[in-house]
């Protein structure tokens, strides 16, 4: 997966922040090598109980993620960095709808995000720029999660 370039490291977080963040970057870390449907699996099961992120709340767990991961910063860094932001959101009682998928121009490039509030979170392109492959969305309260 790829972005167009590395990422600015955000100004500073707070340290306990930042060790949670480099926590969930070593959980993240194990997950990505897994097959698209068990790491779809795994989030699906780590996601229950949580209430949806609100865009700040996201923002504010890839900002930590960033400040903590020198990995999560590069150009093939999305898909630990999405997952270790899902995590952190969760963590803290709120899941974003992690996602992962394409880009809808050519050159062809996938990529793996999270989003809050219908939105791409900081990803600096519009909300229609990736097609959705792969999405582990939040479960709403009453409804059962799809398996």
């Amino acid at each position: 997966m790829t972005t167009p370039s590395a990422l600015d490291r955000p100004d500073a977080v707070p340290l306990r922040r930042r060790m949670a963040a480099k926590a969930a970057v070593g959980v993240a870390r194990l997950l990505a090598p897994l097959p698209p449907r068990r790491l779809r699996a795994v989030l699906g099961v780590v996601r229950r109980g949580a209430r949806p992120a609100d865009v700040a709340t996201a923002k504010s767990a890839r900002d930590a993620v960033l400040a903590a991961s020198l990995t999560c910063l590069g150009p093939r860094g999305c898909l630990p960095r999405s997952i270790a932001v899902a995590l952190l959101c969760r963590a803290g009682g709120t899941w974003p709808t992690w996602c992962v998928g394409v880009r809808v121009l050519p050159p062809f490039g996938a990529h793996a995000w999270v989003e809050a509030d219908g939105r791409l979170v900081d990803e600096g392109v519009p909300v229609d720029y990736f097609r959705r492959l792969v999405t582990v969305p939040p479960v709403e309260p009453g409804h059962r999660a799809r398996r």
